[in-house]
């Protein structure tokens, strides 16, 4: 069997498409609001199941809410999303653990770039499948809970999309 994946590579999945599409329409207050919330809610609780003593992915979101409502700016909020981001490198052993803290680094990093709001997708699947489903679920099955998970996450974003948005975020994903 082979070792379990780090991210969602398919941007062609049929399951990411809608997703994509979706964030291309919204602002970056929008999707950071969208992926900070759907962290909070979702990922956090999987991170805290496997190491509740380690606060880094806490902080990242909270620092990044703060920012959102004005009362920190990103040279102060940056060094905590890092740490966030250290915190997955940390978590290597438990890759439910380490898709969840990748997932909230990046829904964090959204307040910088909403470009990052694609992290939430592409780890925080994973983080959800492999929370359930252990690490070696058969392709199959793996490829259903990913489809249910971001079928759930694009249902969030559409509860809080803007109509004909204005100000969209602008991209581009040569990644």
């Amino acid at each position: 069997m082979p070792k379990a994946r780090k991210m969602l590579t398919d941007w062609n999945a049929p399951y990411l498409v809608p997703i994509v599409k979706a964030i291309e329409t919204q602002s970056k207050a929008t999707l950071a609001g969208w992926a900070i919330k759907y962290s909070e809610q979702v990922m956090l609780p999987i991170w805290v199941k496997y190491d509740p003593a380690d606060m880094r992915p806490q902080d990242a979101l909270r620092a990044a809410r703060e920012w959102l409502s004005g009362t920190l700016k990103l040279p102060e909020v940056k060094p905590l999303i890092l740490a966030c981001h250290a915190a997955a490198r940390d978590a290597a052993d438990n890759p439910a653990a380490q898709a969840a803290a990748r997932a909230i680094g990046q829904s964090a990093s959204t307040i910088h770039s909403a470009r990052h709001s694609v992290g939430l997708p592409l780890y925080g699947a994973l983080a959800t499948a492999y929370d359930a489903l252990g690490t070696k679920p058969s392709p199959d099955q793996l490829e259903q809970y990913v489809s249910d998970e971001c079928g759930r996450m694009l249902a969030a974003l559409k509860s809080v999309s803007v109509e004909d948005e204005p100000n969209p975020a602008k991209f581009n994903w040569n990644c």
